[in-house]
């Protein structure tokens, strides 16, 4: 795209006709010829007048100040937004997968060793309750030790003799030890009490569930010999699930831990969870230059699943700004551009500075200021008038309040009619004729008249801005003709421009759609 703008600075159409450009052309020839924008200049002995970006790069155009009559702006769709302060919110959207709340993780391990007997919660994924039974252990050291519990119960009830207090005494000793030794087996309480009330041993032992959610690991089977410590399920509770995301490393520093969210998934489109940041990992993807981020989802319903797909988006509030709508900025290459609404249809193209997007908005960093109005729509066209305005350099659009915007066409001095044959150009070769006369009615004679024709760069397309300028001779009466060529159809912004003695006496401007292809 710089380079198409590079072309569109180096190769332009000569401009206007007072600068004496065609001079030595015999009367009836096409003055229509290519030259460079600084011979233009040279040749016209004077400077454009001051454009927005005149000491920019050459890749970048010139901009000048625009009027538009209410007609036009109406035709080419011309809004305009306010700059204000505003609360300003960001977003980052993003995509994630819902892993297990590892803080609500409960592994299911014995103490002490024996077979695995009869297995109940006998698959993945099933669903359990807290207290919930899980399997049957048979542990000869379990047994022992229910055993010597029994022995110290019935040794502590016969202890009956006199002095027996010490006996007694000795008696809950082991009472107490063989008690304790159930407890750090982590036999369930509700075993410790059978074995009191019936004094019976029972060979199994029931295994119950620490915590109730879902089995997402199972390694008890049947008959399994199993040591203390062996890890026999992972129970997991989904009643709050973590999301895992990722955001790029130039949003890490908009990100912080308890900043909410909200998380989507196609399974139930009309649907949004709220979230929150709980953990954002110390450490880049030196691959994907990404940094990941823990979102922590509750999840009562347990509509979200394990390994599910779900669309995050984080929002930022950023307090109060000094915003803009994201439609009101202008991208020029490298330049960042507003064309600023002083009223009656008078625009002003401005060079300004803009944070990262929020929204619909931009933040403004400089300038502008707030309460100024800015072109919300149309943009890519005003900025086409303000390049050829530029680029003509013998227009300055009236100051705001001077006038209305009409004043752009209105007669400087003369009365200018413009017509074509045939009366839509087409490509090709083309007949323009003006007719000029006075406040008096009398027709103006002595006149240097030309026609430009201009049509803005096209990057999308490669194409450069075109620039197009036909001399037109007298023939007598106040009426000036001449041919010219217009290069390919389209829409083209035609200004007839007369001068005389040095002085511009009239001016017109047009839009016109050329027929033909390119």
């Amino acid at each position: 795209m710089n380079r198409s703008r590079a072309s569109r600075a180096a190769v332009i159409l000569a401009a206007v006709a007072e600068a004496g450009l065609c001079s030595g052309y015999p009367p009836g020839h096409s003055c229509f010829h290519w030259v460079s924008e600084a011979q233009a200049q040279t040749k016209q002995g004077t400077a454009a007048p001051a454009a927005l970006g005149a000491g920019a790069p050459a890749s970048e155009p010139n901009l000048a100040p625009v009027a538009l009559t209410p007609q036009r702006m109406q035709s080419i769709g011309v809004k305009t937004g306010v700059v204000e302060y505003r609360p300003v919110r960001d977003e980052i959207r993003t995509v994630g997968n819902i892993e297990a709340d590892e803080t609500r993780l409960s592994d299911v391990q014995i103490r002490f060793a024996g077979w695995v007997q009869k297995v109940y919660a006998d698959a993945t994924y099933k669903q359990v309750r807290q207290g919930q039974p899980l399997l049957t252990i048979y542990s000869p050291d379990l047994v022992t030790a229910e055993q010597d519990y029994l022995v110290a119960k019935e040794l502590l009830a016969k202890t009956t003799v006199p002095g027996g207090a010490a006996g007694s005494h000795g008696s809950q000793s082991l009472l107490d030890a063989a008690t304790e030794r159930l407890k750090r087996w982590q036999v369930p309480d509700r075993e410790v009490v059978r074995l009191k009330k019936s004094g019976k041993i029972r060979h199994e032992i029931e295994i119950d569930s620490p915590a109730s959610g879902f089995i997402i690991d199972r390694k008890a089977f049947p008959n399994m010999y199993v040591q203390p410590g062996t890890k026999l399920y992972s129970v997991a509770d989904l009643s709050t699930v973590w999301v895992y995301a990722e955001i790029f490393q130039s949003d890490i520093g908009r990100v912080k831990v308890g900043d909410p969210a909200a998380i989507t998934v196609d399974s139930y489109p009309d649907q949004t969870l709220p979230a929150r940041v709980s953990f954002i990992w110390p450490e880049v993807d030196q691959a994907t230059r990404r940094a990941r981020v823990r979102l922590e989802v509750p999840n009562p319903e347990l509509k979200l699943l394990l390994g599910m797909f779900v669309n995050v988006e984080l929002g930022l509030p950023l307090g109060d700004q000094l915003a803009i709508p994201a439609s009101g900025l202008y991208q020029s290459g490298t330049r960042q551009i507003a064309f600023v609404d002083h009223g009656g249809g008078y625009f002003e193209p401005r060079d300004i500075e803009v944070g990262a997007r929020a929204g619909d908005d931009f933040v403004v960093l400089k300038g502008l200021k707030a309460g100024e109005r800015i072109a919300t729509s149309a943009n890519f066209l005003i900025d086409s008038e303000s390049q050829l305005q530029a680029a003509l350099g013998s227009f300055a659009p009236p100051p705001p309040g001077v006038g209305a915007a009409a004043a752009m066409n209105a007669p400087q001095g003369a009365t200018l009619e413009y017509s074509s044959n045939p009366a839509t150009p087409r490509k090709g070769s083309n007949n323009f004729r003006v007719k000029l006369t006075g406040t008096d009615g009398a027709a103006i004679t002595g006149a240097q008249v030309t026609v430009t024709f201009y049509m803005p760069a096209m990057p999308a397309m490669g194409m450069a801005a075109m620039r197009n300028v036909a001399t037109l001779s007298e023939k007598g009466g106040g009426l000036y003709e001449g041919p010219g060529e217009v290069q390919m159809g389209g829409t083209w912004q035609v200004t007839v421009l007369a001068s005389k003695a040095g002085q511009t006496i009239a001016q017109k401007q047009v839009s016109v759609t050329a027929e033909g292809g390119m």
